[in-house]
């Protein structure tokens, strides 16, 4: 098959667009044909180098997949071959605690598609049985390829982790982000008024027509003194990180007492500091959130298959050209999710 493979890491350059051998298929695992897989900034991580993590090289990135079965594992029975799916990206090891409890997300041994395992960068892909997703039929499949790990992020950090609640204020970092962009629909879902950030006047438009209430240019506005002008100095409810040091004091500046951070994420940094008197004496929470369950992704795609969240694609890229792809996403242009075209 054809696939985006790296030797060893680096910047764009380091990805090729070459022969790999086709995945050989588990006794519980499907093997899918590939459509579309959108990026997310871990496949710029996972091709950068993270310290202390041994990536696997060679190594083909791409976690979140919309294809359709190409052959099936001999102990697969609720899928068929040429059956349309969505996969999701944990792959966890479905026997552990968290497992038999439903938080896959807890697993010790979990990793996502294009991670510490392959992904779907590739003309095929190869994933247990239990990551198939039914497909949106009104998606296209560089649409329906957007939704898994943006959307299921998002979800888990704001209605399981956050616990936001109708009438609430959330603040919103990043809305030109995948994540960002899936946030403030599942917050005005919810019923929440929404404050998000970016840094362009375009952007901002487009966070308006996603829903958004109150926009903020982080470049020409200083986010805590708008938070507080909109909020009438009461502050937000609940505030959805996922930046990191650049924007950390002023999340945390931002909340109202009693207020919850929620944060996935250190795009710009992770060694960020808190004054522990404004941590007590307000009561806020401070929340680590990472990825999601496979039953809140379920959830998830019956609201996309009603219509009632939509993933927000910026430029798709045939996947020949997935560095061209990882330079314009680390160029931070994009609003929503960029996505190789297969």
């Amino acid at each position: 098959m054809k696939a985006i493979v790296f030797h060893r890491h680096g910047g764009p350059e380091v990805l090729k667009y070459a022969d790999a051998p086709e995945p050989a298929l588990r006794a519980n695992d499907v093997l899918v044909r590939v459509k579309a897989c959108a990026l997310n900034h871990l496949d710029l991580w996972v091709r950068r180098g993270l310290p202390n993590v041994p990536i696997p090289l060679p190594h083909i990135p791409g976690s979140d997949v919309a294809g359709e079965i190409a052959r099936i594992g001999a102990d697969v029975t609720a899928i068929r071959v040429g059956q349309k799916v969505v996969l999701a990206p944990l792959v966890s090891c479905g026997k552990c605690t968290a497992c038999l409890a439903g938080l896959d997300n807890h697993c010790r041994q979990a990793s996502n598609l294009g991670y510490m395992i392959d992904g779907g960068s590739a003309e095929f892909v190869r994933a247990p049985e239990v990551n198939c997703l039914a497909y949106p039929e009104n998606l296209k499949w560089e649409e329906a390829a957007a939704i898994p790990l943006v959307f299921q992020t998002a979800w888990h950090m704001l209605v399981t982790r956050g616990e936001l609640q109708a009438g609430e204020d959330v603040l919103i970092l990043g809305a030109g982000s995948g994540v960002g962009s899936a946030a403030i629909q599942i917050a005005k879902f919810f019923g929440a008024r929404v404050i998000t950030t970016a840094g362009s006047e375009e952007k901002l438009a487009k966070a308006g027509e996603l829903g958004a209430d109150h926009l903020i240019n982080y470049k020409t506005q200083k986010i805590r003194d708008e938070v507080r002008r909109i909020t009438d100095k009461r502050g937000v409810d609940v505030v959805f990180e996922h930046v990191g040091t650049a924007s950390w004091e002023d999340s945390v500046a931002s909340l109202a007492p009693a207020g919850r951070l929620v944060t996935c994420g250190a795009t710009t940094g992770y060694d960020a500091k808190v004054d522990l008197r404004f941590l007590f004496s307000r009561q806020l929470s401070l929340l680590g959130s990472y990825m999601g369950t496979k039953g809140e992704l379920h959830r998830v795609m019956k609201l996309v298959a009603g219509g009632k969240l939509k993933p927000v694609v910026d430029r798709v890229f045939p996947l020949a050209e997935a560095a061209a792809a990882h330079a314009y996403l680390e160029s931070s242009s994009q609003f929503g999710k960029v996505v190789l075209s297969v």
